[in-house]
């Protein structure tokens, strides 16, 4: 699949310190291999966090000490719960197309084909972390993520503690969206070995 649908793109706030092209006016898309290549080369810093949707470059915010402490917790439970059938990384540079990838906090998938393999049909499960980009990761990532046919989808409100699950993807968006609380036990649907709750982590201590 390349490219979006410009529906994907109509709820998007523009980030302090970016711009965004003139209507009208035709832009350059990029590819993932060219941004690849600039980073190799050292055109773009390994370092600087953005996404490539739709061909067009996104700037990532900055995260804060609550969401890495939750990416902390959150890590710590995947390790030791998940079965051995399954991985689990952090930050993976997610390819869905050629001029498409994000940066999800976590993805779990099938350790068979490996990270090489990654799609929509290897991912079982991709986290989000929102805190400052809660409404971001709800809103327009959701349905990016919707539109490549990832089956399923959590976006853990860090502020809050609740959590966002998407289920049912299509291409106007997750046909099946259910919000829980701290205390829940959530079970992925393609990963029914494991479990969690959002509770166990105000007993974190890293």
């Amino acid at each position: 699949m390349s490219g979006l649908s410009n529906a994907v793109f109509d709820r998007y706030d523009t980030p302090p310190g970016t711009t965004r092209a003139a209507e009208g006016l035709a832009r350059r898309r990029f590819t993932v291999a060219e941004i690849e290549a600039f980073v190799e080369a050292g055109l773009i810093s390994e370092d600087e966090r953005f996404e490539l949707i739709g061909g067009e470059i996104v700037p990532i915010s900055p995260k804060g000490i609550r969401h890495k402490r939750l990416k902390m917790w959150l890590n710590e439970i995947l390790i030791r719960n998940l079965p051995s059938a399954y991985g689990a990384n952090p930050e993976t540079t997610f390819r869905l197309s050629e001029d498409t990838f994000l940066e999800p906090d976590f993805v779990v998938f099938d350790r068979a084909s490996g990270l090489a393999g990654l799609n929509g049909e290897t991912c079982r499960l991709a986290i989000e972390i929102g805190v400052s980009s809660l409404r971001y990761d709800q809103g327009r990532k959701a349905a990016i993520y919707a539109a490549f046919g990832i089956r399923e989808l959590w976006v853990v409100d860090g502020e809050n503690l609740t959590l966002r699950l998407f289920r049912e993807p299509g291409p106007d968006g997750y046909g099946h969206v259910s919000d829980h609380g701290a205390g829940d036990r959530l079970t992925p649907e393609r990963v029914p070995e494991f479990s969690m709750r959002l509770a166990d982590y105000e007993s974190f201590e890293g």
